[in-house]
């Protein structure tokens, strides 16, 4: 062993030096997170190039989806990197009148109102005027004099009305029709009593009800209405200065009626007058207005240290998006290519999630009312979105988002931002690199946290490196660290005839220390 020892140090030790003197430029000190964070990026210099050759076969599937489902107007919008890179239109806003829709046409978006609530909400406590585990009552009195199904329920928070976890049934046929009630029938509602399908705080169940009450909250905490707050805090901010509440102040040749498909036909629907229920789905917009909001979703991530320019903080936008409700496991799921893929659902604040088999993540939202269908869709790590309108019943057009951005990936050839490696990172690869393989000075060195030699004995990390630095070779190249976070990482050795692949672990010390060591011989592709 001593003889393959030595042969080692000789042959690969001084290798692994000369390409760190040569390619490496050591770190001369540890920053502190927010001054050395870097977030991450794409790296492909041709991403944009290959998303706009993509265009055409975009409009393709979504008009083939409209003709396909009797939609009379359709609208929708390709956002990526917080642009419109991409719209179209086709169809009707107004049947009868042969009204032509157009990317400024103005869609009642239904449900896809709530995450706009939900913003609300989150400003509110930003300002310090409400909390979001503060029960209900608090901001509304009446609520004091529910009764639950159990003595030992708790009271409702509003975080459960934001993540349809009040106990309150599933209310999408009966809410639709409410949307114009005034706040009196509200309260008059309430104090008559609300029927629960579940204790609060214990499962996930879609409530109308409970975003029109935290409509309520808004206005009662904010002084004004809830239309007024939204408006001067989130739309005006924002750019959205088109989008309306009431249908009657919209511009007849802007707005969108609504239609229901029956007997071969479009049977117009009536439109219901603002009121309300309005915070649970009555934001009417355009494709053009709601892609300013999208853009403003996708500066969540990554987290940054830019400038926060938004009418809510970055860092409320993440926890908006943030899975906090599990509703759904859907193993068997199939995109509408056909393709299977294992997903899990999950309800945020007035937006939901999806996470499938290939680790990419979904946050949006559908809306639907009589009349109405939409839905928006972002990938957060990808960097784009898509939203479409339709003016039918219930339009379910998330199917054909879905099929676009997975269009779109495949095409293509979409990939997820990398994220840099961390100088600590790159630091302690490359003091790891000065001891292996022979783990010389180790014990001496001060890279080690006070757990390390505990957990590897010396003698075994000794004869672990000698034996694979033997089995790999002469040592060709040292990759750079791939992080999995920032103090995370894992770099490759190219050997002539094996790799060596080192994953470490730093603590939570300053400076950070490495806690934890793996190493193992793998076949060269």
């Amino acid at each position: 062993m001593k003889n393959i020892f030595s042969d080692v140090v000789t042959n690969n030790l001084r290798n692994v030096l000369l390409l760190l003197m040569a390619g490496v430029c050591m770190q001369k000190a540890y920053s502190q997170p927010n001054n050395s964070y870097q977030p991450p990026v794409f790296t492909d210099s041709l991403r944009m190039q290959k998303i706009e050759s993509t265009f055409p076969i975009i409009d393709s599937i979504f008009y083939t989806y409209a003709m396909q489902h009797h939609y009379p107007g359709f609208t929708y919008g390709l956002v990526v990197d917080g642009r419109l890179v991409h719209a179209g239109a086709f169809g009707y806003t107004d049947v009868e009148k042969k009204m032509p829709a157009t990317v400024q046409s103005l869609f009642r978006i239904a449900s896809m109102t709530k995450s706009f609530t939900a913003m609300a909400i989150l400003k509110l406590r930003e300002e310090g005027k409400l909390q979001l585990d503060a029960p209900a009552s608090k901001y509304i009195p009446e609520m004091k004099n529910l009764h639950y199904l159990t003595a030992d329920a708790s009271p409702i928070t509003i975080r459960q009305l934001l993540t349809h976890a009040a106990g309150f049934p599933e209310d999408n046929p009966w809410g639709d029709r409410q949307l114009q009630d005034s706040d009196a029938e509200l309260m008059a509602l309430v104090n008559k009593g609300i029927s629960f399908s579940n204790v609060p705080g214990i499962a996930y169940e879609y409530s109308n009800l409970g975003f029109t009450l935290l409509g309520h909250i808004v206005s009662k905490v904010s002084g004004m209405p809830y239309e007024e707050y939204i408006t001067k805090n989130i739309l005006q901010p924002l750019g959205m200065n088109n989008t309306k509440w009431e249908y009657t102040k919209v511009p007849p040749q802007q707005l969108a009626h609504g239609y229901r498909w029956l007997n071969e036909q479009w049977i117009e629907q009536p439109m219901l007058h603002d009121g309300a229920y309005g915070a649970m789905g009555g934001l009417i917009t355009s494709i053009q207005d709601f892609s300013k909001y999208m853009a403003l979703h996708q500066t969540a991530y990554p987290p940054s240290n830019s400038k926060d320019n938004g009418p809510v903080k970055r860092s409320d936008l993440r926890e908006m998006q943030h899975p906090w409700n599990v509703s759904t496991l859907s193993p068997l799921y199939t995109y509408p290519s056909g393709r299977t893929c294992a997903t899990v659902a999950a309800y945020c604040y007035g937006l939901r999630w999806m996470r499938d088999c290939n680790d990419r993540v979904y946050v949006g939202h559908s809306g639907g009312l009589p009349g109405f269908g939409s839905n928006w869709q972002i990938l957060p790590e990808y960097g784009i979105g898509i939203v479409s309108f339709a003016n039918l019943t219930y339009a379910g057009t998330s199917t054909a988002n879905l099929q676009v951005l997975d269009t779109i990936i495949t095409l293509a050839h979409l990939q997820r931002r990398q994220l840099p490696p961390s100088p600590i990172l790159q630091k302690r690869r490359n003091e790891l690199m000065k001891i292996l393989p022979g783990w010389n000075n180790a014990e001496s060195s001060t890279i080690f946290a006070g757990n390390f030699f505990m957990d590897y004995p010396l003698d075994s990390l000794k004869k672990e490196a000698a034996t694979i630095f033997a089995d790999a070779g002469k040592i060709i190249k040292v990759n750079d660290v791939v992080p999995q976070n920032q103090l995370r990482g894992i770099f490759t050795m190219e050997g002539e005839k094996k790799n060596i692949e080192v994953t470490f672990t730093l603590t939570p010390e300053n400076p950070p220390l490495i806690q934890e060591y793996h190493i193992k011989a793998v076949e060269k592709k």
